[in-house]
């Protein structure tokens, strides 16, 4: 067996991670029982939520193409692996000669009949099969932790979108609710105007704050059509195909439970899908390393050889051979060298993308722990923000009304209370967007345990027809290669 022996490269892993010292709702999970499985986004309880969800898997061509990519590398198992055996074949043969008497003394006709089996096969002396099986079945694995990871991201990417349709009509709803006081507001300037006891400005400035939040409310209603669209592509559907009422997001995120740093290594489809790649380039090593070697191959061919076909089935008519070749390679002048080279800066490369992924998990991971740490801190001080500017604009309207203030202080006091509203909606998402990073940042409800071996990549192979086209809605997922080869 020639190459180096397989070892998944040392990243560097925290023994604890940092943000969640102090963090009184984002606990350890203890045991790993309470991490999350399946259907994480059914946490948030919201039933057009889970509608949208099981449409993703169905319907989404980002994982369909990365589904059948993995079906590809699952067809590239099974050429390696067929390796393992003889190739037989037959050349039945019928030929006629016609030479002059130039050509062949005598000339004349002649017609000779060939009915005849071979085979050659290359026995795997130097372990060039058993490599390129192993570096295909990483690949492969590879590509089903891709599909995982593709679909987790489509699913995180809808519910990020969903959850900003929802903010958006908490938002607009506030706008309509500020709009009907703005119009009140200009009715109120307009009959203190009729009665001398307010100028012609305060009219001016109640229109144009009411006209403002119409435009800013419309502002709006163009968010949420474009990601009305985005989530229609999401879910496989025509833009024009979609219309999403999304619910009020109902409060903070649930607690979401977190492994360990050292298990995180095991629930990242990302990560398990670098480390396979790594094992890949080092199968390729070991290809470019027995190409110093040199290839035995045996072959053999039996049957019956006759000019007349009456007597090709007589033991007369009967034809064999057999016999090894060796074939080595004595000067290829550097360009077996070259190409060990170029594998060994693969490996190298791809070993250090494999530890930067690591990094950037637990990155993600601590600034999604972080901004939950810090949103709920800051959505208190908010809420005693909106609270307070909602009594200042109350008591600002009595004394517009006594004639004791001004309408610009009004309208002072309304843009905060509003602004102060609008930012806590915008908080809101802002922590529940976090919680769905986290989410895919802990590698959702995946375990690198369904990983498919490689007699199941080539059971599941052996006879795997084209997925049909599902019809948009269709509750269930038929796109499982991972869940199927396990």
């Amino acid at each position: 067996m020639i190459g180096p022996k397989y070892q998944r490269p040392v990243a560097q892993t925290p023994p604890a991670l940092k943000e969640l010292a102090g963090n009184d709702q984002w606990q350890m999970a203890t045991p790993s029982d309470d991490l999350l499985k399946g259907n994480w986004w059914e946490m948030f309880g919201d039933a057009e939520l889970n509608r949208l969800e099981e449409m993703v898997s169905v319907n989404n061509q980002n994982i369909k193409q990365a589904e059948a990519q993995y079906r590809q590398a699952r067809a590239i198992v099974n050429l390696n692996h067929a390796n393992y055996y003889p190739v037989i074949g037959s050349t039945p043969s019928i030929s006629q000669t016609d030479a002059g008497t130039n050509a062949v003394r005598g000339g004349g006709n002649s017609q000779t009949f060939s009915l005849g089996a071979a085979a050659s096969w290359e026995p795997d002396f130097w372990g060039r099969v058993r490599t390129a099986v192993e570096g295909s079945t990483a690949s492969a694995q590879a590509s089903a932790a891709l599909v995982e990871n593709v679909r987790l991201a489509q699913q995180t990417l809808l519910a990020t979108d969903y959850f900003a349709i929802a903010a958006n009509e908490m938002q607009q709803d506030v706008l309509k609710q500020s709009i009907e006081a703005y119009e009140k507001n200009v009715q109120l300037a307009s009959d203190r105007f009729k009665f001398g006891v307010a100028s012609r400005s305060d009219i001016a400035l109640a229109q144009a704050q009411l006209a403002g939040a119409q435009a800013q409310r419309t502002d709006l209603s163009v968010a949420h059509a474009q990601l009305e669209h985005a989530i229609a592509t999401i879910t496989g559907q025509p833009a024009s195909a979609l219309t999403i009422t999304a619910n009020r997001i109902a409060g903070p995120p649930p607690p979401i439970p977190v492994a360990l740093p050292s298990r995180l290594l095991e629930r990242r489809p990302d990560i398990a899908s670098a480390e396979r790649q790594v094992a890949a380039a080092n199968a390729n090593i070991g290809l470019a390393q027995a190409a110093f070697y040199p290839t035995l191959t045996l072959s053999a061919s039996v049957g019956f050889l006759t000019t007349d076909l009456a007597n090709l089935f007589t033991f007369a008519s009967r034809s064999r051979s057999a016999g090894p070749s060796i074939t080595q390679t004595l000067f290829d002048f550097g360009r077996r060298g070259a190409t060990m080279q170029n594998v060994e800066a693969a490996y190298d490369a791809t070993a250090a993308s494999y530890r930067q992924t690591v990094l950037a998990a637990f990155q993600e991971v601590e600034d999604d722990l972080s901004s939950l740490h810090y949103l709920a801190q800051e959505a208190v001080v908010q809420d005693q923000a909106v609270k307070a500017s909602q009594e200042s604009l109350s008591l600002e309207l009595d004394r517009y009304k006594a004639g004791t203030d001004s309408y610009v202080n009004v309208i002072t006091t309304q843009n905060i209370a509003l602004g102060n509203q609008l930012t806590a909606i915008g908080i809101l998402q802002r922590r529940v967007v976090a919680a769905v990073d986290l989410v895919k940042a802990v590698g959702g409800g995946w375990d690198s345990s369904t990983l498919p071996s490689t007699d199941a990549l080539r059971a599941v192979n052996a006879n795997t027809p084209k997925p049909p086209a599902y019809p948009v809605g269709t509750p269930s997922n038929p796109l499982k290669p991972v869940r199927d080869a396990k």
